[in-house]
């Protein structure tokens, strides 16, 4: 029995999974809830589906990359589960996650392409192909004309999430096949976090870090005497 928490974007969602079969999930499509109602929609998620906090095999959480706020939040309520129920974390990559929504749906490409938006033209991807096996890992990429232009030589690439959405001008042509209305949820991540489970591929407690990619940055206020 997994619990798997996704906050990596502004969806934020939940999903209970046994031996990696969906028994229930909830998603609030509600920008800056996760501090408010992320513990609720657990509550909520667990009496729905009649099953006891101490019945919890294991936590699984998303871990990016994604929203620096949303995963600092999700990690830690993971982690806070953990402690208390005394069992293991198992973090799913988010764009990995993605890309295994689109499993059991028949598909005319040879490589699946999951975009996050990471603001400006900046995306975070990945490129898996048809067997969704991983070809290139998880980068931050500035999009232009040329982008992903090996792939798109090579085959059918299916571009898809919030990033794919806004880069789909520059990357039209030939090979560029683009889904719209797909964004990282807790439900496809049962059937990965129950292989790690298995496998006993545990995250450490103490040391792990949701996997941001890149910096957090912050913008000084234009009226320094707010400083003050």
């Amino acid at each position: 029995m997994i619990l798997s928490i996704e906050t990596a974007t502004k969806v934020c969602s939940v999903a209970l999974h046994r031996h990696g079969a969906l028994l229930g999930f909830q998603e609030l499509f509600l920008e800056k809830s996760h501090s408010t109602h992320l513990a609720v929609m657990i509550e909520q998620l667990l009496s729905n589906c009649q099953v006891e906090m101490g019945n919890l095999e294991a936590i699984a959480i998303s871990k990016g990359p994604g929203s620096y706020t949303g995963l600092r939040i999700g990690v830690a309520t993971a982690k806070g589960l953990c402690y208390a129920l005394d069992i293991p974390l198992l973090g799913v990559n988010t764009l990995i996650a993605m890309a295994h929504q689109l499993v059991e749906i028949p598909l005319s490409v040879d490589y699946l392409c999951p975009m996050i938006d990471a603001r400006r033209m900046e995306v975070y991807c990945t490129i898996v192909n048809k067997d969704f096996e991983v070809e290139s890992g998880t980068d931050a990429v500035v999009v232009n004309e040329e982008s992903f232009q090996e792939w798109r030589q090579q085959g059918k690439v299916l571009f898809f999430g919030n990033g794919a959405e806004k880069c789909q001008k520059l990357l039209q042509g030939t090979n560029s096949v683009f889904m719209r209305g797909h964004h990282p949820t807790a439900t496809s991540m049962g059937p990965l976090a129950a292989a790690k489970f298995v496998k006993g591929a545990f995250e450490d407690l103490s040391y792990f870090e949701p996997f941001y990619l890149k910096e957090f940055r912050t913008a000084m206020p234009k009226d320094k005497t707010r400083l003050n």
